[in-house]
């Protein structure tokens, strides 16, 4: 079996487009939509790699899960729970690590790659 390497920008394996206000727990404000190409999974589903954007908005982050991000284009806000805030603009790169608790602030419509490494299930 040859492995090959993955190059982001080439179709995606799974293409995926969503509303947060599908999940109504989770937004906190706005009505973002998320569009979401992923160009890689591993055979456990446990590390993806892809390419995501979202219009506005503000939801609960999601846990248990490393994620690894550059923005493309963009603004963000992460807000630990203690109000705490780190913001976010085209060029960045950051680690959310697992045990995060806050929220994602999507500024203006950002685009991003990243890679999550999930530990449900673990």
């Amino acid at each position: 079996m040859t492995v090959r390497v993955i190059e982001f920008g080439n179709p995606a394996v799974k293409a995926t487009q969503s509303r947060l206000a599908d999940m109504p727990d989770r937004v906190v404000a706005g009505d973002p939509l998320h569009t979401n190409a992923t160009y890689f999974e591993n055979a456990g589903g446990e590390v993806i790699a892809g390419t995501w954007t979202s219009t506005p908005g503000r939801w609960h982050a999601f846990t248990d899960r490393d994620e690894f991000c550059y923005i493309i284009s963009g603004h963000v806000r992460l807000i630990a729970e203690d109000g705490t805030a780190q913001t976010f603009r085209t060029g960045d790169a950051f680690v959310i690590p697992n045990g995060f608790r806050g929220f994602w602030d999507v500024v203006e419509t950002t685009t991003k790659h990243y890679v999550i490494r999930s530990y449900k299930g673990d």
